[in-house]
């Protein structure tokens, strides 16, 4: 996303006014779209906190007001009398008490409401983003990094918490309150008055120019911030890999580098906001002493009949006219803050959910036609003339065509990068391809449903991952509806069963930390065993032994030979047991079938195949 440049202050380069327009703008739509967010969850108790506030303001502004009534219709008639009687000053008293008790009560019940409402909000936005992302691309992911992502969840959503809780009943306390003094300020002195909103307009500006040049270096912090969370993240995932090269010194100029910049945006945004406080706090005061000096200028000249009483009411009034804009210019950074937080927020929520326009259901193994037929899943993947890259400008696979028979086992080999894996892709239909069609049973994939086609299917990914929960529980996520002898048979047929048992638990043993108490190899048997307890009519093996050692391997090849019966099973694989059984071989070359055939045709051939088996690179 393109940044405005914030470096220059608010006088700068003109293209710079016009960037902190379409911010201002932007913003301003980002927060007028969160309140009505909360407004459509807590309608109700946004206008009980709205009540409450006005009630406060009310008790407040009574409390006020009643010093003119104090000091004119109480104090001075008592100095000026024999025997001052004091009984009315005290029921007066007594009464305006229980008025400011009533403001105490309605300004504890607001504050309790917005926790509840800022709490429950943000219990909503996380649930939603989490349900928006389940239904995201793969592709979204490949450019975004996890940190960036986790800095949404936690940093964003958390500056919308302190901006909901504090800021926003602090605004409408403010406006309430200004309304309200505004009207007794007109009905006890115009003149007064005019002085008021004369240093009111200049806070404003003050506030508003403040505001806008740091609003910029807020939307840079938070940048800044899933930056060193996504680095960290990477650092923490690649820490082997980082002390094997002897790259910490490199990591922590990095990351210096990284935190600098966060610690800069920080400073600059918190610098400018946090003198607007201090200034609107002095131009308050000379407000105060501007009133004081006019006021008793024009209790003296007689012109007009401002008591003793109103002069300091009038002040009191005065101090509560400009204390809700120090108040709100005190929220400043809050909101500010709030404001890129929910823009990111809402950024993720509106990101295009993965479209699936198929109608073909899988149920009971058939494929469900949508027009009352129905055909059994044979597992039949066939790809015809299949072009795709994965952006418009770079196509990495050209001309794939791929004809396969129910139960066939089909290995592909060649170089890195020459498209393995993205034929896999393809299939589960994590990208869709640009030209071509890929057919399963006879169905082009893009009318089966997605959720349909990769049920059909199971994959086990060369980079294995495992769930914080028991053993069975990381088995069993490959169906869900599969009891605890089914997981127990499937970990016997890829040879998991015996280091299983000698676990602590046994199949009770939590795992924690993605299986790091296990090793890579057991960690691999446990995910082919995942696949093999989802029983699909397809499976798809991402070199899915490449973690396992050559003894273990020959163990796991008797189960996954079991498990390959009667299957289609596409296999990605660098091992020799795993290729030379195939059916069909295809070598692919810089996305190019560059051969086809089985184990003996390709050796016959002398080409690619046969130099890659005599150079054991396979």
């Amino acid at each position: 996303m393109r940044q405005p440049n914030f470096n220059r202050g608010p006088q700068g380069h003109p293209g710079q006014n016009a960037g902190f327009q379409r911010a201002t703008k932007q913003q301003r739509q980002v927060m007028l779209r969160l309140f009505g967010y909360v407004m459509k969850n807590y309608k109700f108790s946004i206008i009980t906190v709205l009540a409450c506030i006005v009630v406060s303001s009310i008790t407040s502004l009574v409390s006020t007001l009643f010093t003119r009534t104090l000091i004119d219709d109480y104090i001075v008639p008592l100095t000026q009398a024999a025997n001052p009687e004091y009984a009315s000053l005290l029921q007066t008293l007594f009464r305006l008490g229980l008025v400011l008790l009533l403001g105490v009560i309605a300004s504890y019940t607001y504050n309790r409401l917005m926790i509840n409402v800022s709490q429950g909000t943000m219990l909503r936005l996380r649930k939603q983003i989490f349900e928006r992302m389940q239904q995201l691309p793969i592709s979204y992911f490949d450019q975004h990094s996890h940190g960036e992502l986790m800095s949404v969840y936690t940093n964003d959503v958390d500056s919308l918490r302190q901006m909901i809780s504090t800021a926003m009943a602090q605004v409408f306390s403010s406006i309430i309150t200004i309304v309200a003094t505004f009207s007794s300020m007109i009905v006890l002195s115009v003149p007064l008055t005019l002085v008021s909103i004369g240093m009111a307009a200049v806070m404003v500006v003050v506030t508003t120019r403040l505001g806008k040049w740091s609003r910029g270096f807020f939307r840079t912090q938070q940048e800044s911030l899933a930056q060193v969370n996504g680095f960290i993240e990477e650092m923490m995932t690649g820490q082997k890999v980082v002390k094997v090269f002897c790259h910490e010194q490199q990591a922590i100029s990095e990351f210096e580098e990284i935190n600098e910049r966060l610690r800069s945006s920080a400073y600059n945004a918190n610098r400018i906001a946090n003198i607007v406080m201090p200034v609107n706090g002095n131009l308050g005061n000379l407000a105060y002493v501007l009133i004081a000096v006019v006021g008793a200028s024009l209790a003296l000249s007689g012109h007009w009949a401002i008591s003793l009483g109103t002069i300091v009411s009038f002040l009191q009034l005065n101090k509560s006219f400009t204390q809700p804009i120090s108040h709100v210019s005190q929220q400043i950074n809050s909101v500010l803050n709030a404001s890129v937080g929910a823009e990111r927020v809402f950024a993720l929520g509106d990101a295009e959910p993965e479209l699936d326009e198929g109608h073909v259901e899988l149920k009971n193994g058939q494929w469900s036609m949508g027009n009352g037929q129905s055909k059994n899943v044979q597992g039949d993947v066939d790809f015809r003339d299949v072009d795709f890259g994965y952006t418009p400008e770079k196509q990495v696979l050209f001309d794939i065509d791929i004809n396969t028979n129910p139960g066939q086992k089909i290995a592909f080999v060649g170089g890195t990068g020459a498209g393995k894996t993205t034929i896999i892709n393809l299939i589960n239909r994590f990208y869709d391809i640009q030209h071509g069609e890929i057919l399963y049973d006879g169905i082009p994939i893009t009318e089966i449903q997605k959720s349909s086609l990769r049920k059909s299917m199971t994959i086990v990914l060369q980079e294995t991952h495992l769930f914080t929960g028991t053993v069975l529980d990381n088995i069993r996520y490959g169906c869900l509806e599969a009891t605890d002898d089914d997981c127990i048979r499937a970990a016997q047929l890829v040879g998991a069963h015996e280091f299983i048992r000698r676990l602590a638990n046994g199949y009770q043993t939590m795992l924690q930390g993605d299986g790091g108490n296990l090793s890579q190899g057991e960690r691999q048997l446990l995910a082919i065993a995942r696949a093999a307890v989802a029983n699909p009519p397809v499976l798809i093996l991402d070199e899915a032994t490449s973690s396992i050692d050559t003894r273990t391997e020959q163990l796991v090849q008797r189960g996954m030979d079991s498990l390959m019966q009667g299957r289609t099973t596409f296999v990605i694989a660098h091992r020799l047991s795993t290729v030379r059984n195939a059916d069909q071989i295809i070598v692919l070359d810089h996305g190019h079938i560059a051969e086809s055939g089985s184990h003996e045709q390709l050796l016959a051939l002398r080409g690619q195949y046969y130099q890659l088996y005599t150079g054991n690179e396979i």
